[in-house]
């Protein structure tokens, strides 16, 4: 915590604003749109919550293909199924480990030829890298095909010269306890198209006509974000930037650390932005590496350190075994060598040379 949330819950009690309604939200909203540069924003109880939404409000439904990056977190992929549609898994690059431009533009070229095109694409910022936005929506652009960008992750990440997620049809975040700032849970959709976000809190609160009595010509969902996680936000964004500064110095510490450890590579950063760091992920070269990367995480949590394996692909989820999937091998790589380090901003240089030396022995060992 920042140490101002206290305060700001303080302020949610003496409003008597409990419910998911009134002034924090109301100012949780209007803040992350000043730090993102979107026009409008709704606060909600996910960023899983949030994805619903968006593929609700481009009328998403069965019978549609959603395609998606493969290698990211089911919540981002969960709602295509909610929505009685089809999930279609793309590679990532291994430049970026997002998205991968040229097999989407050769995936849309052929798609299109069969009739088949996607109703929506979602891209990922992973691990706080924002996607290649821009060349994205362009791509998608050519056959009208709305991008809904997963930015779960990479609140406080630049791309080019904004924030990440601005420029696509819908940006959904994540403020989940885990990542680089949290509301305990909860999570937003943002956009430029303010209709688009009305609609999306009318829907938030059971779709509730406003009228004088419970009155409802359509279903809605319970999403709405409440005001003591709101005023926890507020509180968060205060210290946004000291966190990203932080994380961005754990993860220079990790690397220079271990520039010296043939077959370690440190996840690139991609030359249009500017990443959070939410984690420092390193890749082991099996060709220069014998350990592999279950050992050391295996090793690690021996010494009370956690460590965990990439993000495994969605099309290698059993849940989605029968999805279809383009894939080239690069998400398949990097599930199989990938490691994400302890990365916490509160980490202190103790703890973060601790982790350094027992990757550096495991490794060296080997």
């Amino acid at each position: 915590m920042s140490g101002r949330e206290r305060e700001l819950v303080g302020e949610v009690f003496d409003s008597n604003f409990i419910a998911p309604a009134g002034p924090m939200i109301d100012r949780f909203e209007k803040e992350f749109c000043e730090l993102t540069g979107h026009r409008a924003a709704a606060a909600l109880s996910s960023g899983t919550g949030a994805m619903d939404i968006a593929l609700r409000l481009l009328d998403v439904g069965p019978g549609d293909e959603v395609w998606v990056a493969d290698l990211t977190f089911i919540g981002g992929a969960s709602p295509i199924i909610y929505r009685g549609a089809t999930p279609v898994f793309l590679d990532v690059s291994p430049d970026t480990w997002t998205l991968d431009v040229a097999l989407l533009t050769d995936a849309l070229e052929e798609a299109d030829k069969k009739g088949r095109l996607p109703k929506v694409v979602i891209p990922v910022d992973l691990y706080g890298q924002s996607c290649d936005l821009d060349e994205i929506v362009r791509v998608c652009d050519r056959y009208d095909i709305p991008v809904v960008v997963d930015a779960a992750e990479s609140v406080g990440t630049r791309y080019k010269d904004r924030h990440a997620g601005k420029g696509a049809k819908m940006a959904i975040y994540s403020f989940n306890g885990n990542k680089i700032i949290t509301t305990s849970g909860g999570g937003i959709l943002a956009s430029d198209d303010e209709e688009l976000i009305v609609r999306a809190r009318y829907l938030s609160q059971q779709a509730r006509r406003p009228v004088a009595h419970y009155e409802h010509t359509e279903t809605g969902y319970n999403y709405r974000m409440p005001s003591l996680c709101a005023a926890v936000g507020v509180g968060q964004l205060e210290v946004l930037s000291r966190r990203v500064e932080r994380r961005r110095e754990i993860f220079n510490i990790y690397a220079d650390a271990f520039k010296s450890l043939v077959g370690v590579a440190m996840m690139p950063e991609a030359d249009y932005g500017i990443s959070n760091r939410w984690l420092t992920v390193l890749t082991l070269d099996p060709t220069n590496v014998s350990i592999k990367s279950t050992e050391i995480c295996k090793a690690a949590e021996r010494e009370n350190i956690e460590c965990r394996a990439v993000w495994k692909p969605m099309s290698r989820q059993p849940v989605f075994l029968d999805a279809r999937v383009i894939r080239s091998g690069t998400a398949d790589d990097l599930f199989a060598t990938g490691i994400c380090l302890p990365s916490g901003s509160a980490m202190s240089d103790a703890e973060i040379q601790r982790v350094i030396s027992l990757i550096s022995k495991s490794v060296l060992a080997h």
